[in-house]
């Protein structure tokens, strides 16, 4: 049984609220939100019949009731929530993107397995059913050679931004832009389907010092990976195509999502696929994780981890390119 403990009270972790009742093994036991949040907290907490409600990060982590924590705060925090939770003794679960770098993404691991516990990232796309049919069906359309990944999202917080009002995903100093939030969906599934790239390449589109949008380019062996991220811009029909000689495989809507993806070889009728089993894409990667723990998978933890490594050391190098 997972007894979670939620750190942080932002938009995901409403969003995940919405879909706990869908994760088997499940008992929400404690949420821990700063004291200007409290109140947020207490109504959280109510609404969700979420146990204890807590100001205090360090008596979440040593609730008696709390084996697995939640880290749902901004990006720049990511790293010591994750270490404090792991060094009390408990699973964590850390929202993308993982944390800053891969010697803290390390540091962590060797605490987690010292400890006996899973350390995994939240990240929707790698878990979900389209993708595991993208993966598999890649041989069909190959050898490929271009691949162009565009998730683009209107942020809700970004007439604000125009008009000076910063919020965490546009804040530098919380590790906010374009990149490090719907970026990392593309980076993942790129990594999750291709492997690590030889070369990578960003071109942000920079305002007031933060990446609103931009372009990262991963170059593979006869291949060209283009990967847009846009939080400045709006869209109506939005695709994704991974070409090969002998097909393409195209992606509807959102790389966070996949919720539609369709198989399109030479001399063929596409088909059209719609594999998800949820609703909502977060209930797949805590499915996932209520399994994992349960069956004490070790081997899948270690696997989730190596992933998220590949994907962090992408990450770093594009960012240093801001």
């Amino acid at each position: 049984m997972i007894n979670l403990g939620i750190v942080g009270s932002g938009m995901i972790v409403h969003d995940f609220l919405s879909i706990a009742d869908q994760v088997p093994d499940l008992n929400l036991a404690a949420i821990s939100t700063t004291k200007r949040s409290e109140k947020i907290g207490v109504q959280l907490a109510q609404e969700y019949g979420i146990d204890h409600h807590y100001t205090d990060n360090d008596e979440l982590y040593n609730d008696e009731n709390v084996n697995t924590v939640y880290v749902a705060v901004p990006n720049n925090l990511h790293y010591e929530v994750a270490k404090a939770a792991l060094l009390a003794g408990n699973n964590v679960i850390c929202e993308k993107p993982f944390v800053d770098t891969a010697e803290q993404a390390q540091e962590l691991k060797k605490i987690a397995d010292e400890k006996g516990v899973f350390l995994v990232e939240a990240i929707t796309n790698i878990y979900l059913a389209n993708f595991a049919y993208l993966k598999d069906n890649l041989a069909k359309i190959g050898p490929v050679h271009d691949v162009a990944l565009n998730y683009t999202q209107y942020s809700s917080r970004y007439d604000d931004f125009l008009k000076g009002i910063i919020k965490p995903v546009f804040d530098p100093a919380k590790d906010g832009g374009a990149l490090m939030d719907i970026g990392i969906y593309n980076i993942h599934l790129a990594v999750g389907l291709f492997g690590v790239p030889q070369a990578i390449q960003y071109f942000p589109v920079m305002q007031k010092g933060i990446d609103t949008s931009g372009t990262l380019m991963l170059s593979y062996p006869g291949m060209q990976a283009s990967l847009l991220a846009a939080k400045d811009s709006y869209v109506t029909d939005q695709w994704s195509y991974i070409e090969g000689e002998k097909g393409t495989l195209k992606i509807k809507g959102s790389i966070g999502q996949l919720n539609e993806v369709e198989l399109d070889l030479k001399g063929a009728k596409p088909e059209k696929v719609e594999l998800n089993k949820y609703n909502d894409r977060m209930v797949a990667e805590f499915v996932e994780f209520s399994r994992m723990f349960k069956e004490n998978d070790k081997q899948a933890g270690d696997n989730a981890f190596e992933h998220s490594l590949e994907v962090l050391k992408v990450l770093q190098t594009a960012k240093k390119q801001k």
